[in-house]
């Protein structure tokens, strides 16, 4: 694949060529001859990340740094404002129509588009694109199989998906990547394509070239719809470590250091007066499981007494540095129906309440609690240890708990939490979709908790999620979603501990970043002061 000249080279020319200028300065100035126009300089911008391409197939990949990579080089029917929550038509050429029960959604395709290999772009093009995530069974298909029972091509720029029920959130399932449409010439029917021979797409920009784990080239998409990018091309550069990324910023050889720089790292970098750092909201969360069905913790006053005892200021400040900030609801700070429930119920840190509820099951300072947290040590980064220690001492700071700190490599750890082998333990949530559904049933729903490993069944929360799915009006899903919200504080099938925040460093003649709670970073808005 052609490789692309680098930032270094790129500063040598315009040294060179400033160099030039500076000798002929001392020349006479030649009169102006007419002559063609000098080119355009070519506007590059250059991101380092610790981040991986993971599968190249919108049908497979199931990871938020790919699913960025094709936010950028491709599009859904809906899409997000860049830097907003605010969903807007993208291929589709406008909102969808809704049938009165909500069970169907009829899109209008802008015409006259075509994938970046040159093939159309129509509505047999999107009904084969879904068709083929339902048939692969990829990763993330559930995102589409378990919602969509059919599509149906009206005619070439009209498409119709026949939903399985209703569900009010659907059109932000339409913005996940897993619904992205896909050029049929590359992407076969019934396979998964890791590594497809071209990387074809519709979006603002298209790839030039790709090198795993070392570089990602995107030039400028001169056929895409909408507003076009506002630099020529993206350099991503792939660095196996935060440290060496934090070097490179500092040094200038990347105008942007995006995911992820080490706690430390955002600090100090602060201080430097030749780096911008913007900080932006972020839809990352971090929680305590408890396994319901089971010994210890099917008892609820139990899980009560840990969720009041976790220290979670102390996880913010002392291992995150404030890079993340308290979290007291599953549904994240920011997004529409948060409620802080949990702090609400049992305010922050509260010893005296813990102590209170063991008491009542018999527990004090002479028979403590003895309870084993798991986490992973590797899977959320370096600080995990640092943050099961912290919220260890903080349990027992109660003189009531005894806490029992252990650990597994991920797979081990996700063999454990699927056969409920661990009574608490911590894990993190990236969203699928943009709603509290996504934050919210795929843990205490009674269908789905299981997957999670969490075992909790109970028909109030279910009356609450389960309507929450199907009410047409926001205001009702409001309602119901803080609902479900205190009475997830009582219940506690989880306990939320921190919530993340984006950070991104750059050069100071870089500017026009958004980067909105979807967590989604538009390169095409990006350019150089």
């Amino acid at each position: 694949m052609k490789r692309i000249s680098s930032k270094c080279t790129i500063l040598a020319l315009i040294l060179g060529l400033a160099l030039f200028g500076a000798l002929l300065a001392g020349c006479e100035k030649p009169a102006p001859v007419d002559g063609p126009d000098e080119p355009m300089e070519e506007s590059v911008i250059i991101i380092g990340t610790t981040d991986k391409v993971t599968d190249l197939d919108p049908g497979e990949a199931y990871d938020f740094y790919t699913w960025e990579i094709f936010q950028n080089i491709a599009s859904g029917l809906l899409t997000y404002e860049p830097g907003t929550t605010e969903l807007v038509p993208g291929l589709a050429a406008e909102w969808p129509e809704v049938s009165d029960d909500g069970t169907e959604y009829t899109f209008k395709l802008r015409e006259g588009l075509t994938f970046s290999d040159g093939t159309p772009f129509n509505a047999e093009a999107v009904k084969y694109s879904i068709d083929r995530v339902i048939t692969t069974k990829g990763d993330p298909s559930w995102l589409v199989d378990d919602f969509v029972e059919s599509v149906e091509v009206v005619d070439e720029y009209t498409v119709k998906f026949i939903l399985k029920g209703t569900f009010a959130y659907f059109p932000a399932l339409v913005a996940s990547v897993p619904y992205f449409p896909v050029s049929p010439n590359i992407y076969p029917a019934d396979e998964v394509v890791t590594d497809p021979s071209e990387l074809v797409a519709i979006g603002p920009y298209k790839v030039e070239s790709f090198v795993r784990e070392v570089e990602l080239v995107l030039v400028k998409n001169p056929d895409y719809y909408g507003e076009p990018a506002k630099n020529d091309k993206i350099i991503m550069k792939y660095y196996k470590d935060a440290t060496t990324m934090r070097l490179a910023v500092e040094k200038g050889e990347i105008d942007i250091a995006w995911k992820s720089l080490n706690p430390t790292d955002i600090a100090d970098l602060k201080q430097n007066p030749e780096l911008k750092v913007v900080e932006a909201a972020g839809a990352y969360i971090r929680y305590l499981c408890f396994v319901c069905n089971g010994d210890p913790f099917s008892d609820k006053i139990l899980r009560e007494a840990v969720a009041c005892a976790l220290d979670r200021t102390s996880v913010a400040e002392k291992i995150f540095l404030n890079t993340v900030e308290p979290l007291y609801s599953m549904v994240p700070i920011g997004m529409w129906g948060h409620k802080d429930s949990f702090k609400e119920t049992w305010g922050e840190y509260n010893v005296e309440k813990a102590k209170e509820l063991l008491a009542e099951l018999g527990y004090n300072e002479e028979n403590p609690f003895s309870f084993e947290l798991w986490y992973t040590p590797t899977h959320y980064g370096d600080t995990e240890s640092d943050m099961a220690l912290i919220l260890k001492q903080g349990l027992e700071a109660t003189g009531v708990m005894k806490v029992e700190l252990k650990s597994a490599e991920w797979g081990t750890y996700v063999d454990n939490f699927d056969i409920g082998n661990m009574g608490a333990f911590l894990l993190g949530w990236y969203p699928d979709y943009i709603d509290p559904d996504d934050y919210t049933s795929p843990f205490a729903l009674s269908t789905a908790s299981d997957s999670m490993g969490i075992f909790y069944q109970d028909p109030v929360m279910d009356e609450y999620l389960l309507g929450a799915q199907v009410a047409p009006k926001e205001k009702d899903r409001v309602a119901l979603y803080e609902d479900a919200q205190d009475y997830w504080a009582l219940e506690v099938p989880t306990a939320p501990i921190f919530q993340g925040k984006l950070f991104l460093v750059t050069q100071p003649d870089i500017a026009g970043i958004k980067v909105a709670p979807t967590m989604i970073f538009n390169y095409k808005t990006v350019y150089r002061e």
